[in-house]
């Protein structure tokens, strides 16, 4: 049995009454969360950690503020830095911790900004503005960086661009931290592409689109001059009898790699799907309702039996235990009251 402890950092908007990022301790076996502390930050929409697990980014007002993660999973500040733009809504870092990048929703930016040593958020060392319109006019008329990752290998930054239907791709150069624009990955028209991730292996790239409410996955190669994405499966977010509002949201995988699960706000469903390692192909596990109302993001628990849903206009998070055999989650507790959750991090203290 896993005896490891866990914690999870939870970013809500604090416009409210609420006042920064939550402090839960989990118990994984009974699929529980206990809030222990909110550390108050300025509107942390989105939260990151290191990859050696020492550091906690988050997207805030002022910028990106950085935090040390002392022993108990507690945050010791450490710096904010500016972006030099409008706020954030997402940040993600390089495998070394040298870099950190931040995907610009409201100005279609996307920033480059060096790590210090100690965790500390250094200058910055680039920054583009994406260009173009889209199609529609309300949602994506205009560039919304919503996504930025690093491809596996580290050679490339995938920007994703809710607004113009495209994830364009830098050549990133770590000596540096400058990227310049190789290739556009364009997506279907009006599809507003979320979010990408990659598989473990680096193999495979999964791309989640908010208005046509799918996942695309797509073949990754970086081994050539230039990166080669081949499309190999489009899976619907939602079931055959779904709310006709809906939009995807969540893209989530599990610690293991093996499950991915997405959500679906107007349709407030989660869905989970198996993923095959050799062909990296997406089954459908089940989809299920969430309890609350826009689940706006979610997680696996470590032992992959339990999701969780932040359900951003209900003020509630939502535990699910789930049945693999039998193909279905249900409810496990009360839901948590919680004012307008956005983000959620699952860290092994």
């Amino acid at each position: 049995m896993d005896k490891k402890k866990y914690v999870a950092y939870v970013g809500t908007y604090t416009h409210g009454s609420s006042e920064g990022i939550h402090l839960f301790d989990m118990d994984v076996e009974e699929g529980k969360m206990v809030e222990r502390k909110v550390i108050p930050i300025n509107n942390p929409s989105y939260i990151k950690l290191s990859h050696n697990g020492k550091q906690l980014y988050s997207i805030s007002d002022e910028g990106v503020r950085s935090f040390n993660i002392l022993p108990d999973g507690d945050l010791e500040p450490l710096n904010c830095a500016s972006v030099d733009g409008m706020r954030g809504c997402y940040i993600s870092t390089d495998q070394e911790d040298a870099y950190l990048f931040v995907g610009g929703w409201h100005d279609g930016k996307v920033t480059v900004l060096r790590l210090n040593e100690d965790g500390s958020v250094g200058e910055i060392a680039d920054g583009i503005f994406h260009k173009g319109l889209g199609s529609v006019a309300e949602r994506n008329f205009r560039p919304h960086v919503n996504c930025v990752n690093l491809t596996p290998d580290g050679k490339y930054l995938c920007a994703v661009d809710l607004g113009t239907d495209q994830i364009k791709i830098y050549k990133f150069n770590e000596r540096n931290g400058k990227i310049s624009l190789v290739d556009l990955l364009m997506c279907e028209l009006n599809s507003a592409p979320r979010i990408i991730k990659f598989s473990r292996d680096g193999r495979y790239a999964y791309v989640i689109s908010e208005l046509k409410n799918y996942i695309t996955v797509y073949k990754y190669d970086g081994s050539g001059k230039n990166p080669s994405f081949e499309l190999i499966q489009t899976v619907s977010t939602l079931n055959d009898y779904h709310s006709a509002t809906s939009a995807a949201s969540a893209l989530r995988f599990s610690k293991d790699g093996s499950k991915v699960l997405c959500t679906n706000a107007g349709d407030n469903t989660a869905g989970i799907f198996h993923v095959d390692k050799e062909t990296g192909l997406l089954e459908k596990i089940c989809i299920l309702p969430i309890s609350g109302d826009y689940p706006k993001a979610g997680d696996f628990f470590p032992d992959n039996r339990h999701i969780i849903s932040l359900n951003h206009e209900s003020n509630s998070i939502t535990i699910f235990e789930i049945n693999y055999e039998k193909k279905y989650f249900s409810m496990k507790g009360k839901p948590i009251p919680i004012e307008t959750p956005n983000c959620i991090l699952v860290s092994e203290l």
